[in-house]
């Protein structure tokens, strides 16, 4: 029977001055149901109005390993992971020896009672022998969300509103043996004190609950995009699936290619012939792209594509997280052509860049790449903001009775914008040609100097207009003495860096790009000039957007904070080493 809907709840932490902000980390092998645990615990804190944070680490194989999902529960909006584990769900011993270490002196482990150690911070829960009681080991975990939930101080009425809408299509059988597991599990603790126990009042929904791939295939249809062809690469596959479960509700088509050159390939033809295209991939996928990049930037086609950044080079860490790829989005493929490089910080930002992506890959017939990484795309965050298409969906194509003379048609027209006119084949009377050579202002190949060099310079004659599309570096307290500069998934975590230095009285701000290609020159330097300590913050070894910004303007920077483990930053981290640096 489902259970009653109760109110939705606020949440309080008794008198504290920063309010409530734990953390609950849920670790075990790949298989175990860890984001099963995770994703119970994070819909029930949203339904309850909180603001939450959650990320993934788990290594590349299916089965075994150490993996986790680490939740940040606060009454606060938050956008970073917390280094602090107040609550430990262990749901094997070998992930409590590995990460016991974490837990603060009064926390809690959760750990299944036949693998039981002597630990006083040890509640051992019979999850494996309780759930023969209500379905067999399959609701385990839900046992494990119920004694979580229960020691944070929730309603179990909560936990049953989620499990009843979450497994509505399966049937009354399997959401009463879920409920039943949920009590059992709020019973398995109930004579447990938690100094983190919240009081749960009235609220609603702070915002919904989403992750950086999902606001990213959002953002796409937003943008109106009708072809999306993708060879799967961890941590861009994520995109292609919530792509998938729209293509019945939306005039959209989702292929899997065999390869990421027929995947590229793919969206070159569908964009030539007047379909909005997006692929996505991450760095050694997009190295066997480049070559597809260059076509579409010598045959002006517009094309957006997904880079979701991890370390390597070769195969490196499949299921980590990396920003070290900047520098190669920007000059990758043979030759010179513009470009447009974006680098999302947030799901909100990831919505509006994609949808932004679409329209002005078609208003200057250039690629559009956007640039993101693990911890963007399956972290999982609470956006306050709705997301709505853009106002701006203008058409770009000209049809024949926008062309003077269809017979005389130059789809390559010299124009001082750099952008000619673009018809589509086989829509009208003008003749629409295109080739991977250099070639005239009709499409013909050219190898005549004058159609080389009039080609180079009409392609170029866009980035100045280009740059005035770009949005200047996003600044918090920017004109503070000590500025941190970074750019795309770090946007949380340095911006809580810079409170917890203005709490400990430094004079710290940030600036966040997220627009980086072509690079925003003017307010770039307008924007530095106001720190007198530039401290860069980046996910790899040699601090790229430091180099960027060193070639582009002349102006340099103090020091660097640099992290390249495959790891997110954490807040401290980053206002430790500023603390250092500046002594």
């Amino acid at each position: 029977m489902r259970a009653a809907k109760i109110k939705h709840l606020r949440i309080y932490m008794g008198n504290l001055s920063m309010g409530a902000d734990i953390s609950v980390k849920i670790s075990g092998e790949a298989g175990q149901g860890i984001q099963t645990v995770g994703s119970l615990i994070s819909l029930v804190c949203r339904n309850a109005g909180l603001h939450m944070m959650a990320i993934n680490d788990f290594e590349s194989r299916i089965r075994g390993g150490d993996s986790f999902f680490q939740i940040r529960i606060s009454d606060r909006p938050i956008g970073a992971p917390s280094h602090r584990v107040n609550l430990l769900v262990a749901l094997n011993k070998k992930t409590y020896d590995v990460y016991r270490s974490e837990l603060l002196p009064e926390g809690i482990v959760l750990l299944d009672a036949e693998e039981a150690v002597e630990d006083e911070n040890l509640l051992p829960v019979a999850f494996a022998g309780l759930s023969q009681k209500t379905g067999g080991k399959i609701t385990s975990n839900t046992i494990a969300a119920g004694a979580c939930l229960s020691l944070l101080g929730a309603p179990v009425e909560l936990l049953e509103n989620v499990l009843a809408d979450l497994f509505e299509k399966k049937g009354t059988e399997v959401i009463n043996n879920n409920i039943s597991a949920a009590r059992l599990g709020y019973e398995a603790v109930e004579n447990r004190s938690f100094k983190w126990t919240f009081q749960w009042k009235e609220a609603s929904p702070a915002g919904a609950l989403i992750s950086g791939a999902k606001a990213i295939a959002l953002g796409a249809l937003a943008g109106d995009c009708r072809f999306a062809s993708f060879y799967p690469m961890s941590p861009a596959t994520g995109i292609l699936s919530h792509l998938t479960e729209y293509t019945d509700r939306f005039p959209l088509v989702v292929e899997q290619a065999e390869d990421e050159i027929a995947a590229i390939n793919m969206i070159i033809g569908a964009s030539f012939a007047g379909v909005r295209s997006i692929t996505g991939t991450s760095g050694g996928g997009f190295c066997l792209m480049t070559e597809g990049l260059g076509l579409a930037a010598i045959t002006e086609t517009p094309l957006v594509i997904v880079n979701a950044q991890r370390p390597g080079p070769a195969t490196g860490l499949p299921t980590r997280t990396a920003q070290a790829d900047l520098l190669f989005i920007i000059r990758s493929s043979q030759d010179e052509f513009p470009r447009f490089v974006f680098a999302p910080g947030t799901p909100d930002e990831a919505f509006d860049a994609t949808a932004r992506a679409f329209y002005l890959s078609e208003k200057y017939q250039v690629p559009v790449i956007i640039l993101t990484d693990m911890m963007l795309n399956d972290s999982m965050y609470i956006s306050e903001k709705p997301f709505s298409a853009p106002q701006y969906m203008d058409d770009f194509v000209v049809t024949d009775d926008r062309i003077e003379d269809p017979s005389v048609y130059k789809r390559y027209a010299i124009t001082t914008s750099g952008v000619s006119p673009r018809a589509l084949p086989c829509m009208g009377n003008a003749l629409v040609l295109a080739s991977g050579n250099e070639h005239s202002e009709d499409g013909h190949i050219s190898e005549k100097v004058e159609d080389r060099s009039k080609m180079v310079d009409k392609r170029h004659a866009k980035v100045p207009h280009m740059i005035k599309e770009m949005h200047p570096p996003e600044a918090y307290h920017g004109e503070s003495d000590i500025l941190l500069v970074g750019w795309g998934s770090t946007k949380g975590a340095v911006k809580e860096a810079v409170d917890i230095l203005r709490n400990d009285n430094l004079d710290a701000g940030c600036l966040h790009f997220v627009d980086l290609w072509p690079f925003p020159v003017d307010s770039v330097v307008d924007a530095l000039s106001k720190g007198k300590n530039v401290i860069i913050v980046e996910q790899n070894r040699t601090a790229q957007l430091g180099s960027l910004i060193r070639e582009q303007t002349g102006l340099s920077y103090s020091d660097t904070v640099l992290k390249y483990d495959g790891r997110p930053f954490y807040p401290y981290e980053i206002a430790n080493a500023v603390k250092q640096i500046t002594g």
